[in-house]
């Protein structure tokens, strides 16, 4: 891996197109109703590190030969936030994971009531189909990478059949198979579906597809993997979340199944097994990289 990629200016750099498309795409808070146009730019500016629309930015760019970013592409990155952010909103409800941090601050059920915070997913969701439709790629690629999306954030293998899994699952003995198909799902599912998506938009072939999905699907585990270490050896105020939650509602967890020190062991395999499937792009894959290793290696 070159030694000349810096995670931090690649994350900064996705922060910035990603906070400036959805400033742009994102209703003005004083746009009547302006209750939830404030409760949704209170979740969605509320300090994301914007991972997944890196990961699609970062998938994009390695596809081009000049690792130049497609135009438009950081409207599919913002699109993709507003799925994250809708989920986040819908899961920290009293009804879900009932929690009243997240990103640091009061979650958006706290702020301004469980009814306005449920309609703010819901818009969430829809702007974000909107803006998929109206992306600036080549038609049949725009109505695949809806697909895609749809297919990962759904009910079947998806990211809401993985929160119904994981809700299904507190108070019972966590097996491999388990905790193994809950994070595929729930968090796994949006991760590979990031990467694919921007690799799709920069003009993916089958054989590039079939790629960054192996590559996608193994990140994807690391990274929950890790999020289940965190929580369980981080406090709230580094988290910038509730922690410990998960062994509190028998939350079922790479750790309780397989102990923290082989989850960080599975983490790292992962990834090297991830980058395996990139071989084929050489240094053109570096930044894609560089951003997987830091999602294994971060400390919140």
């Amino acid at each position: 891996m070159s030694a000349t990629i810096d995670v931090t200016e690649i994350l900064r750099a996705g922060v910035e197109a990603t906070d400036a498309a959805l400033e742009r795409l994102l209703p003005a808070p004083d746009a009547v109703p302006s209750s939830i146009h404030r409760a949704i730019r209170h979740s969605t500016f509320a300090g994301g590190k914007r991972l997944r629309p890196v990961l699609a930015m970062e998938a994009a760019r390695t596809l081009r030969r000049d690792r130049a970013l497609p135009a438009g592409v950081e409207d599919l990155g913002a699109a993709i936030e507003m799925l994250h952010t809708y989920s986040l909103i819908h899961d920290d409800l009293p009804a879900l994971d009932n929690d009243d941090l997240r990103r640091g601050k009061p979650t958006c059920h706290v702020v301004f009531g469980e009814a306005i915070a449920i309609l703010a997913g819901d818009a969430l969701q829809t702007l974000a189909y909107q803006t998929l439709a109206q992306l600036r790629c080549p038609a049949p690629a725009t109505v695949e990478i809806i697909r895609l999306i749809a297919e990962a954030t759904g009910t079947v293998e998806g990211m809401i059949g993985g929160q119904v899994l994981d809700l299904e699952g507190e108070g019972t003995r966590p097996t491999a198979e388990s905790v193994d198909a809950i994070h595929r799902a729930k968090t796994g599912a949006l991760i590979r579906v990031s990467i694919v998506t921007g690799g799709v938009y920069a003009g993916a072939t089958p054989e590039d597809v079939e790629r960054l999905t192996i590559f996608g699907r193994k990140a994807g585990l690391a990274f929950q993997i890790v999020d289940d270490v965190l929580d369980m050896t981080q406090d709230s105020a580094h988290l910038g979340k509730t922690a410990g939650k998960d062994l509190a509602t028998d939350k079922a967890t790479w750790p309780a199944v397989f102990g923290i020190e082989a989850s960080r062991r599975d983490a790292a395999r992962l990834i090297d097994e991830a980058f395996a499937a990139l071989e084929p792009y050489g240094p053109a894959a570096d930044g894609l990289k560089t951003v997987a290793r830091f999602l294994v290696e971060r400390t919140n």
